[in-house]
């Protein structure tokens, strides 16, 4: 019964989704080009409000517990698990007085309405993840970005999102070269829960009536501990808030 009630949903929360990101692409590029960073952020930012909370036509709920007050006088290491591309847009809107910017693959800089123009024009890096000297460059670049703009970086270093929920082994070389470069920033781990089920059954029909968790933890400093024995420290925190 839940999975016949999911077609129709599904198809409502589609045209919504998709009237969003062709609503807001002209703003975007609007707001970008007219009226520079923080007015193209603020719109983005609101893009992000609406697709995260447009699950709820499909009776899922966004859970986002951010109990620490982390100042956004330094830069932050987002690093989280990865489940689904709803991972992104609750990170989007509930961090954003910490910019967030993301390391993404180079295929979804083109083609998308709104989402694409981000990638491309908001700060985050694309990467070819056949080509590690170029992803390793744009790695480098968005950490120099982030220092020197206060903004702040979200990896998913599983590299591909877990299908059923359960984590993956952190995939360690971008991470070590954002500690590197960004030595004073804060580590801000958080786990992500249930997302990975609004695919449940592929992309046709959505999962309903899903409650999507989002635990922000303790920040740590980028020098806390050495490279290696903070990224152990952080993969552990995230791994432990998953409840899969």
């Amino acid at each position: 019964m839940r999975k016949i009630l999911a077609y129709p949903l599904t198809v409502v929360y589609f045209i919504v989704f998709g009237l969003l990101l062709v609503i807001f692409h002209p703003v975007q590029w609007l707001c970008f080009n007219v009226f520079g960073y923080q007015a193209h952020k603020k719109s983005v930012d609101v893009l992000n409000f609406f697709l995260a909370y447009s699950l709820l036509l499909l009776g899922d709920w966004i859970i986002f517990r951010n109990p620490h007050n982390i100042p956004t006088d330094k830069p932050c290491i987002i690093v989280a698990n990865h489940q689904s591309m709803y991972d992104i847009s609750p990170i989007i809107w509930h961090m954003r007085k910490h910019h967030p910017k993301f390391i993404s693959k180079k295929e979804l800089g083109r083609g998308i309405p709104s989402i694409s123009y981000n990638l491309r024009h908001g700060g985050s890096a694309l990467i070819d993840r056949k080509d590690k000297e170029q992803a390793f460059k744009e790695i480098i670049n968005i950490a120099n970005y982030a220092n020197k703009n206060n903004r702040s970086v979200v990896i998913f270093p599983e590299g591909t999102r877990s299908r059923d929920g359960k984590p993956k082994r952190f995939q360690t070389g971008g991470l070590k070269i954002l500690l590197k470069k960004m030595p004073n920033a804060h580590v801000v781990p958080i786990s992500i829960n249930n997302s990975w089920k609004t695919l449940r059954y592929g992309k046709f029909p959505m999962g309903i009536g899903i409650n999507i968790t989002f635990d922000v933890h303790k920040p740590l400093g980028a020098r806390d501990l050495p490279a290696e024995e903070l990224i152990e420290k952080v993969e552990e925190i995230v791994s432990n808030g998953i409840k899969a």
